[in-house]
């Protein structure tokens, strides 16, 4: 295993620049060189060859992405021992649909869950962190990273090294928040780094997040991706700008992030690919460059990201979209990738939704497979699966193949998420919100007399979809519920008869012809005056199997 050299607590202006020495040519690796190893040149025809030598690996299937935020080390493990770390989440994921794992060992920016010798190892035994491990795992030179990469390449499962640009788990004021700030050396000896500070809160976002305005940051960043993809094996690296999504200072004022922010951090793509680029070639297979970003083009511009300026210049590999919050239907994300020819990845992190009831719906199993559906169905090239964690789940062997999930039990809610933000705040999102929020965090108000509509996402629909007989129904939840003869319901215009449950909901059964795959408008309309209003909360379209 690697050995760890003693590391380098904070990384000052002058030194960072002093790295660039570093570079081939003196450059940040100046203009990529042919796949074979041909002299650097700046013309069309080489970075037409270098993006046909990738193509063949971005293009390989992958059903599901599985992202293991890398804490086994700090929640899990009892001592240094590999096989330990790799039964905690990977092992039982060998058979099954997950062809691809993202390995993020990054916490807030320069903390690491590896042997890094560049950034900060995340030693703390501070209480939340009495059981870390990584303090044993350096004395025994056993790199979680390594073991990650290892165990993949026996099994032939592509490994990334996935980066948190901007992780603010550290800006709390309570739990770990002070604790993980504390202990990072390169935050708390630069707060000129930083976005803010404690003393000096902004309504929106986090203070404790890095500003990539500052050239320190933004080399920073790159010297960590290029230490990864110099010492380990990867297939690949991931820029997870969703964990968490704020880079620059305008967007802590409300404000937009202008062009020369947004040029900034384009840059530094260019520069990552170039490395990237350079760093294959020398060992003749190609490092790939995934990005997580918002699913609105609009929306990510606003705060620095410049994705459709990315995929033109040829800058990633994957695109992973969605997170906390989900703007657009995902055929939005598949037509804007596809178009540049750019497989994506829709994320299925956990729900956000604060009402205990509605989380525990959405995290079922029939859940996901309803939401799975709704990936296939978008043309999506597969599924990335974030905050999940349990390997033996029977998820990994189902979501990934569409012909399966037709006879399975499915949910489809009109939200999952509702309009919930990031951690730490961001931009206001709400005029890029194009897609269904109703859930109990974002209900519809009904009058006496008024009406709503809801849009329920069905997939690729139930005509045609599996062998088995299917059950169908719509449920419908209220706060306070109403009488059943005081509300009407129809479903693309069709009238439904609707009748209470077990829990207080109202329910209507359906046929599979009145679902259409895809949108379907549910419109809920109260009785006139005389009548109490009530909130309309939730809405799922349950299918049950045979």
């Amino acid at each position: 295993m690697m050995r760890i050299s003693r590391f380098v607590s904070v990384i000052g202006p002058a030194a960072v620049f002093g790295l660039l020495a570093l570079d081939r040519g003196g450059a940040a690796y100046g203009q990529p060189a042919g796949p074979a190893g041909s002299a650097g040149s700046s013309s069309a025809q080489d970075a037409s060859a270098l993006k046909a030598w990738r193509k063949p690996f971005k293009e390989r299937r992958r059903r599901i992405i599985f992202n293991n935020d890398g804490n086994e080390p700090i929640r899990s493990m009892t001592g240094p021992n590999a096989q330990e770390l790799l039964d905690a989440r990977t092992s039982a994921l060998v058979g099954t649909h997950v062809d691809t794992i993202f390995y993020c060992t990054a916490g807030p920016f320069g903390t690491f869950n590896h042997l890094t010798r560049l950034g900060q190892v995340f030693t703390c035994k501070e209480p939340p962190y009495e059981t870390n491990r990584m303090d044993e795992l350096v004395a025994a030179g056993l790199d979680p990273l390594e073991v990650m990469v290892e165990f993949c390449r026996k099994r032939r499962i592509e490994v990334f090294w996935s980066l948190r640009m901007n992780d603010v788990h550290d800006h709390g004021p309570s739990g770990y928040g002070p604790v993980r700030f504390r202990f990072n050396k390169l935050k708390t000896e630069h707060p000129e780094y930083l976005l803010g500070s404690p003393e000096k809160r902004s309504r929106y976002g986090a203070w404790s997040g890095v500003n990539y305005g500052r050239p320190e940051v933004r080399d920073l960043a790159f010297r960590y991706l290029e230490e990864v993809c110099q010492r380990y094996d990867v297939d690949g690296v991931e820029l997870d700008f969703f964990r968490h999504p704020v880079f620059f200072r305008a967007t802590l004022d409300g404000k937009p992030v202008g062009d020369d922010e947004r040029d900034q951090m384009t840059e530094l793509l260019r520069r990552v690919r170039r490395m990237a680029d350079e760093r294959g070639r020398q060992r003749g297979r190609p490092i790939l460059i995934a990005m997580r970003v918002p699913d609105s083009v609009a929306y990510a511009r606003a705060i620095g990201l410049d994705i459709e300026q990315w995929l033109t210049d040829d800058l990633l590999d994957l695109l992973v979209v969605g997170s906390y919050f989900q703007l657009n239907e995902w055929e939005y994300s598949v037509a804007l990738g596809h178009r540049y020819g750019v497989p994506v990845y829709p994320s299925l992190d956990e729900s956000r939704v604060k009402d205990e009831a509605a989380a525990r719906m959405r995290s079922s199993l029939p859940a996901f497979r309803g939401r799975a559906d709704r990936v296939w169905a978008s043309g999506a090239d597969g599924i990335y699966m974030f905050n999940f964690f349990d390997p033996r789940d029977p998820l990994w062997k189902e979501l990934g193949d569409p012909a399966l999930l037709a006879g399975l039990d499915r949910d489809y809610f009109a939200s999952v998420r509702g309009a919930v933000g990031a951690n730490g705040g961001n931009l206001p999102f709400a005029g890029h919100q194009k897609i269904e929020t109703l859930c109990p965090g974002s209900p519809k108000t009904l009058t006496p007399g008024g009406q709503a509509t809801a849009r329920l996402n069905a997939g690729r629909g139930f005509q045609g979809q599996g062998t088995a007989p299917v059950s169908l129904r719509l449920r419908l939840r209220f706060d306070p519920p109403p009488a059943p003869e005081t509300v009407g319901v129809t479903i693309n215009q069709r009238p439904l008869t609707v009748e209470p449950d077990q829990q207080g909901w109202l329910k209507g059964a359906l046929q599979p012809a009145d679902v259409r795959a895809g949108l379907n408008d549910v419109r809920v309309t109260l009785a006139p005056a005389g009548r109490a209003g009530t909130r309309w909360q939730d809405a799922v379209i349950e299918a049950r199997y045979e």
